[in-house]
């Protein structure tokens, strides 16, 4: 029997205690052994307990453990932010450091909210974002967010921002690969700003390659491109949500890589600091920095900003990717994983998307493959499915697909370290957790 816990987040339900963790694998306090096989919540890219980025952190801990930024400046915060700006696309060349994703999120949006008053364009305030989406539980975040049980007790407190529908041609019946298709979502931006007045529309954020609110959603063919084009067309600036894309794990330090497509705000977290720290930051370009700086200075700011343990942690993840190698490694066993996943698709007929890039992948779950229909939603699929599988000592994470009501996808995203015969276990775990909850629902199974 547990004893009784102080602590309290979204629900009672209790989970066993940790005792150690390293590299793909953990481990309870009664010995039983999980693979990670979503890296926590897509944040640890690099697996855990690495030697060297623990020494890294001891250290800098010798040396100091805080250093406030309006005091001092710390060698571990200015090198972090040299490394950033020289994987950040071209221009983009300043780094404001955060301790977690929602914090990023808010930086960039009053930015670029200062931005604009400090040059005259003070009647610009609107932030479009994408429904369903999640950028955040704090406030300004949430406002952006489109994944409705999170946001709806808040409406009343918050500034409700306009939402164009997410580029899920999946759902519509629509090919990925015809730029017709990345066409015909973008054009839902350009209605919107036309709606909204151009001369009210701050910026329109996204995920370049989806998180938990649309399961490592891919944009359509020609989608970026359209956007970056309407944006610049209407001086709406673009900002990419990075926090769970940035870092390597799609097999590139940005999502966006994929699309040749540059923002022109990028907040980045979770994979980031992998998990060792907290740590995240806003990263922007100059020309969005030195007006706002020759005002008077950021009107914003977190104690933590900067942090030297966090940052030299933060150098140190980026070390050991660019060490070992390991974007192509999520690119390679990325793909093999993602092949698996589809394969699943033959013997369970329920399984009606596979999706993502690199070890950013998602699978679906649905009645009907061909209408795309959801499981009913007293199945509960969303929960039960993950534990099922963590029973078998897998852990996947999933989310409610549509509105947050019903659908169900489920993120399979193992730490970027990742190996062929680790893939094989995550995929064992998985078909019997599949079995399981098929022989619950109801749901047939083909042999194996």
């Amino acid at each position: 029997m547990k004893s009784q816990s102080h602590l309290f987040y979204q629900t009672r339900a209790r989970r066993p205690v940790l005792s150690q963790a390293r590299g793909v694998y953990m481990w309870d306090v009664d010995g039983k052994r999980y693979l990670d096989g979503s890296s926590g919540a897509m944040v640890s890219n690099i697996g855990h307990s690495n030697p060297r980025v623990l020494e890294a952190m001891r250290r800098q801990m010798e040396k100091s453990t805080f250093g406030y930024r309006l005091h001092f400046e710390t060698e571990s915060s200015e090198r972090l932010a040299a490394k950033v700006a020289s994987l950040s696309p071209a221009g983009m060349e300043k780094v404001f450091f955060v301790s977690g994703g929602s914090e990023a999120v808010e930086s960039a949006v009053k930015l670029a909210r200062q931005y604009a008053v400090t040059v005259g364009q003070g009647s610009r305030w609107k932030v479009i974002s994408r429904d369903p989406s999640y950028h955040g539980s704090t406030f300004g975040a949430l406002a952006l967010t489109g994944y409705a049980p999170l946001s709806d007790p808040f409406v009343p407190m918050m500034q409700a921002m306009p939402k164009i529908p997410a580029p899920r041609a999946y759902l519509d019946g629509l090919p990925m690969d015809d730029p017709a298709t990345g066409l015909h979502y973008a054009a839902m931006l350009e209605a919107k700003i036309l709606e909204e007045g151009p001369e009210t529309v701050l910026a329109f954020i996204q995920e370049p390659i989806g998180g938990a609110s649309t399961g490592a959603l891919v944009p359509p063919a020609g989608y970026m491109q359209a956007v970056r084009e309407i944006c610049d067309r209407y001086d709406v600036l673009l900002i990419h949500d990075e926090v769970m894309t940035g870092g390597g794990r799609t097999g590139r330090f940005m999502g966006a890589e994929h699309f040749g497509v540059d923002p022109d705000i990028i907040a980045i977290s979770k994979g980031f600091g992998a998990g060792y720290a907290p740590l995240g930051a806003m990263i922007a370009r100059d020309r969005l920095i030195d007006p706002v700086l020759d005002a008077g200075g950021f009107l914003h700011g977190h104690t933590y900003a900067g942090n030297p343990l966090a940052c030299a942690a933060g150098l140190a993840v980026i070390e050991e990717i660019e060490t070992e190698n390991l974007m192509a490694n999520a690119a390679r066993i990325g793909a093999v994983l993602k092949s698996r996943l589809e394969n699943l698709m033959q013997r369970f007929s329920f399984i009606g998307d596979v999706r993502g890039e690199g070890l950013l992948l998602a699978f679906e779950l649905v009645s009907d493959r061909h209408t795309m229909e959801p499981l009913p939603k007293a199945l509960n699929a969303h929960s039960e499915l993950v534990d099922l599988a963590y029973e078998e000592g897998l852990i996947i994470y999933s989310r409610r697909t549509r509105g947050g009501i019903e659908g169900d996808h489920f993120l399979v995203c193992p730490p970027m370290i990742v190996s062929q015969e680790q893939i094989d276990e995550i995929i064992d775990m998985l078909s019997t957790a599949l079995e399981k909850f098929a022989a619950r629902a109801r749901l047939s199974v083909a042999a194996n």
